[in-house]
């Protein structure tokens, strides 16, 4: 499992590479992870796509 700080990291890392598109990208890594049976792995991807979401901060409407 990450630490909490390992997830802070990924999350920026992706984020920084990706731009708006990281919590997608995060999103679609955790579904493939699941399709494939790897819970734990899907369940991390999740962790990072939480972390992605919450630095974006809330959605303008």
């Amino acid at each position: 499992m990450l630490s909490p700080v390992k997830v802070s990291e990924y999350a920026h890392a992706l984020y920084r590479s990706l731009g708006p598109q990281a919590e997608a990208e995060a999103a679609r890594r955790a579904r493939n992870c699941e399709q494939s049976g790897e819970t734990k792995d899907a369940a991390e991807w999740r962790r990072i796509q939480q972390s992605i979401t919450q630095m974006r901060g809330p959605r303008e409407s």
